[in-house]
């Protein structure tokens, strides 16, 4: 079967490798075509990695609306699935935890947005991505030049564990959802082994040379908002408990950990 994918905000970080992802991929033996549409409209936000900047752009409002007019456009109406990439911290707020007063819109949208696509007439399921990091992340790039500086960053609470993906982990995952969609209708693409944002930096952080990062300390919150968004403090308090689940069917994540994945990341650099 010969699969056609249209990936919506392909000049994204994710968008990019999904791309060249989609180039490499041989057609599947059998008769036939199939025409799947991704949507990452949603996914540029989707890391701990911007200081919640990037949530500036993507409002709830946009978040909603671009669903709304992908849904609607002519351009998609023969789609035979509709893959909506979402946000994995979604997982957090369905198993009780209270998001912030800045997250509680954010993460109303997101939800909205997935039920959206999941009332669409046409065969559809929504895949809840982990936060995104990878060689193409220029937001990492920025850290690693702050850390060079030895200027210190908001880590949040150590006890707080996320869900985390490669870039090239997600686009496999999208890939193989695409290839043989999920009977599920919400499914998880993570790496399998959540960890805390303050781990993931201080790791990198070592990685790149500095061997002592430095945290904000929680009391100067107000004055940290110069660099650092609301959203972000909140994001980073919104821990997740368990594994991610379920996963999308026959995903092996090449990189099951952050430590593989920043090994990656800066070989490529």
């Amino acid at each position: 079967m010969v699969i056609g994918v249209v990936i919506s905000a392909p000049g994204s970080e994710l968008g990019r490798v999904l791309h060249r992802a989609v180039t490499n991929v041989p057609p599947s033996p059998g008769k036939g075509s199939k025409r799947v549409l991704v949507n990452l409209l949603a996914q540029p936000p989707n890391n701990l990695l911007h200081d919640g900047h990037r949530w500036e752009r993507y409002r709830p409002a946009k978040i909603v609306g671009d669903t709304r007019r992908l849904l609607a456009d002519r351009v998609h109406r023969n789609s035979d699935l509709i893959i909506h990439a979402s946000y994995a911290f979604l997982r957090a707020v369905e198993s009780g935890a209270t998001p912030g007063p800045r997250l509680q819109p954010i993460v109303e949208a997101a939800l909205e947005a997935e039920q959206m696509v999941l009332a669409d007439p046409r065969p559809s399921c929504v895949i809840r991505v982990g936060y995104l990091y990878g060689p193409g992340s220029s937001d990492l790039k920025l850290y690693r030049l702050a850390f060079w500086m030895g200027r210190p960053y908001w880590a949040g609470p150590r006890k707080a564990l996320h869900d985390h993906v490669h870039h090239a982990d997600a686009a496999r995952a999208l890939l193989q959802a695409a290839a043989r969609p999920p009977k599920s209708r919400v499914t998880y693409a993570t790496d399998g082994h959540p960890a805390s944002f303050q781990s993931f930096m201080d790791d990198f952080a070592r990685r790149v040379g500095n061997r002592v990062p430095l945290h904000i300390p929680r009391i100067g919150r107000a004055f940290a908002h110069v660099v650092v968004a609301e959203e972000h403090m909140q994001a980073v308090e919104l821990g997740v408990r368990g594994d991610a689940g379920p996963q999308v069917p026959g995903f092996i994540p090449a990189f099951p950990d952050y430590g593989a994945g920043l090994a990656d990341l800066l070989r490529a650099w």
